[in-house]
């Protein structure tokens, strides 16, 4: 029969051991709750190959980005604005994107191309170790000309094998290899087979709580009728203040603005080896540039409006030294012009007219208090070729996006939302990855959080590597009390 301090442990290992079963063999009972998707951004270089093919001396073609899409390095597209949803207990995710590039290539004589291709607002779905990049396109066949327009393509496979998503709070996925499929060899005109591969992948996402659940002392209250104006008192939000008079006066206003895409590719590459700096106000919306809190008056009937907004952007590189400010947007017969005051290390000159833009018939025309004039194309003035230098007049640059609220309760267009800087896992990207043109690619790697299960299983097993211990320090002490001399049974056998 064994000692009782023998059975006594016997005991205690066989509890810990049980407990230990039962954590791990637990249902999931206290699921997470499903967490929404709000910020994010998605790299791809859809396939670098095509890149090239565009821009080569065959399709000598051209690309070109639109709805805030941006560019990352060379041959990477950037995608915004994560929404959707986040299972952390699945690790399911679907998260869309907005943005969208166009590749046009082989020129016909009447201006037209043969290869015209857009890809645009990108959605994700990722289930367990695989997912599908889904894409608005718009293509025109090969041979026909004929046009399509198709939502939501099922453009590309992806293989996460390796990745769990599982328990995070904010997703960080680099280098998904990327296969296309049937429908997305459709969509790319026959120009690639269905099972060719595509650019890896990369994405973030950040979550965040449902919402407070009802009655939670947290949430907003609901609306109190009595708060409500009465129908008869309410105002027509778009109707002057004075019916005597046309012009209104801005409550809010902003002007988006990239630039030029190659310029801001130029300071940071390796010629300039520059950057830009954001100060009093000013945002960077990653493709674009954004001058707030804008003042002035706008009359609708007339077309006319100015408005001077916040903001400093200085530009700074190898022999460069350029900072836009007092930034000030006026719109006449059809036409608007962007204008700023130019500070250079000989000093500053004020009120140049940097950019001509459209601003076509009724476009200063409020809906729902705001006047919203968007993405119109942007050509360099005299003065803007002087202050840049590199451009002649007449060179196409960024759009321009102006919106101007004539009421307190109109709200502006958010700027991009790219999240948050994904984690530092310590694995390489995609461009530290295969060089263009190879087939292959890295695999996948996360940054996301481990599961609280896990972590629950190895506290028990912490547990019981710690009672084990207390049990042999125990059963020692207790021979040394039984056998004062110190020396153990086998020392005294012999």
């Amino acid at each position: 029969m064994l000692p009782r301090y023998r059975r006594a442990r016997a005991c205690a290992l066989l509890t810990l051991l049980s407990a230990l079963l039962a954590v791990l063999a637990l249902p999931a009972t206290a699921q997470a709750a499903e967490r929404t998707v709000s910020g994010g951004r998605l790299d791809w270089g859809i396939r670098s190959s095509f890149l090239t093919y565009i821009t080569g001396p065959i399709a000598q073609g051209s690309w070109s980005l639109s709805g805030g899409a941006s560019t990352v390095g060379t041959s990477q597209f950037r995608f915004h604005t994560a929404t959707g949803s986040y299972d952390p207990d699945t690790g399911t995710v679907t998260a869309g994107y907005s943005g969208g590039v166009r590749f046009v290539g082989h020129q016909q004589a009447d201006g037209s191309y043969e290869l015209d291709l857009t890809v645009a607002n990108p959605t994700l779905s990722v289930s367990g170790g695989s997912g599908t990049l889904y894409a608005d396109v718009r293509s025109k066949a090969r041979g026909s000309g004929e046009i399509t327009d198709r939502a939501q393509v099922a453009l590309a496979t992806l293989d996460l094998t390796g990745v769990d998503l599982r328990g995070g709070t904010q997703l960080s996925v680099s280098g998904i290899p990327a296969t296309l499929t049937g429908d997305g060899a459709t969509a790319f005109a026959g120009y690639y087979a269905a099972g060719d591969p595509l650019d890896p992948v990369t994405f973030t996402a950040d979550t965040v709580d449902t919402g407070a659940p009802s009655g939670d002392p947290g949430a907003d209250p609901a609306p109190d009728p009595a708060d409500e104006p009465a129908e008869d008192d309410a105002k027509d939000a778009d109707e002057p203040d004075d019916a005597g008079s046309a012009t209104r006066e801005i409550t809010d206003a902003a002007v988006d603005w990239g630039v030029r895409r190659t310029f801001r590719e130029y300071v940071t590459g390796d010629i300039a080896a520059g950057q830009w700096q954001l100060t009093e106000g000013a945002e960077d919306g990653g493709a674009l540039f954004r001058f707030p809190a804008g003042e002035g008056t706008v009359d609708p009937g007339a077309g006319t409006a100015e408005a001077a907004f916040a903001g400093t952007l200085h530009f700074t590189g190898n022999d460069l030294d350029l900072a836009l400010s007092g930034v000030t947007v006026t719109v006449a017969d059809g036409t608007g012009t962007l204008a700023a005051d130019i500070t250079t290390a000989d000093g500053t000159e004020t009120a140049h007219p940097l950019v001509t833009f459209a601003a076509g018939d009724g476009a200063l025309t409020p809906e729902d208090g705001l006047i919203l004039i968007e993405e119109a194309p942007a050509t360099l003035t005299d003065e803007g070729a002087a202050a840049f230098g590199l451009y002649q007049p007449g060179t196409a640059m960024d759009p321009v996006t102006l919106a101007l609220a004539v009421t307190e309760d109109a709200e502006l267009p958010a700027l991009p939302d790219i999240g948050s800087e994904p984690a530092d896992t310590g694995t390489p990207g995609p461009e530290t990855g295969p060089a263009p043109g190879e087939d292959s690619a890295p695999a996948a790697s996360s940054s996301s959080a481990t599961t609280p299960l896990i972590a629950g299983g190895i506290g028990v097993l912490v547990a019981l590597a710690a009672l084990t211990a207390y049990l042999v320090r125990r059963r020692a002490s207790r021979r040394t009390t039984e056998n004062p001399s110190g020396t153990t049974e086998e020392s005294t056998r012999s």
